[in-house]
């Protein structure tokens, strides 16, 4: 690490840059998929079986494969379409599961209130399952960090390079080095969210959300 502090910088600032590339779109694209599959449950079936099928695929073979479309080809972006698939098992699962997990007389409360869908939606149900919704955005946080280092297979320039180096050159300490640093970084990225997560949640609404829901979380 000392005698390649330059090299290992530039890998971490492109690993990181991935990472939160794919989470930014991820929660953009999943978070109201899970919103949108809690309201109308017959597609909630197919959803989450898309998003099993996805996860089940080898990294290996699915940034392969984009990597031989066109416009995708080598690089970041097979790496990001590949990873943000990815994100979409434990993102849309907990979304749907935290929606879930409210209690329906709490719900209706709130339509005997006069409230609207929309309002339940924002006032009620949301802030009930935030618990449940933010810890499936650490996992896939961590999650991300961690399949990233495969993308270095498409040309990506980041911590996963360390390890294919190694491995291709048979030397232990580069792999060790690469496993440590991509280890650090995930962890690092989950004690931020950690800190933010208790900024934005009150401790009453995560023991509801941690009381209703824990066993449903991914």
């Amino acid at each position: 690490m000392l005698n390649n502090s330059h090299r290992i910088v530039e890998y971490s600032l492109n690993h990181l840059t991935l990472v939160l590339t794919v989470t930014g779109i991820a929660l953009a694209l999943w978070i109201p998929t899970g919103l949108l599959i809690s309201r109308y449950e017959r597609f909630s079936g197919l959803t989450m079986a898309l998003g099993n099928l996805l996860f089940c695929i080898p990294s290996l073979s699915l940034f392969g494969i984009f990597m031989t479309v066109p416009h995708l080809g080598l690089g970041r972006r097979s790496a990001v379409l590949a990873l943000v698939l990815y994100a979409m098992m434990p993102l849309v699962r907990n979304v749907y599961r935290g929606i879930k997990s409210v209690d329906r007389h709490v719900v209706e409360a709130g339509r005997g209130m006069g409230m609207s869908n929309l309002e339940i939606l924002w006032q009620i149900q949301l802030p009930l399952a935030w618990p449940i919704i933010f810890a499936g955005i650490r996992v896939t946080v961590v999650l991300v960090t961690g399949i990233a280092t495969i993308a270095t297979y498409i040309g990506e320039r980041n911590l996963g390079r360390l390890i294919q180096h190694g491995i291709t050159r048979s030397n232990a300490e580069m792999i060790i080095a690469g496993a440590i640093l991509v280890s650090i970084l995930a962890l690092l990225l989950d004690y931020l969210l950690g800190r933010v997560e208790r900024r934005l949640i009150s401790p009453g609404t995560t023991q509801v959300g941690v009381r209703k829901g824990q066993e449903e979380s991914f």
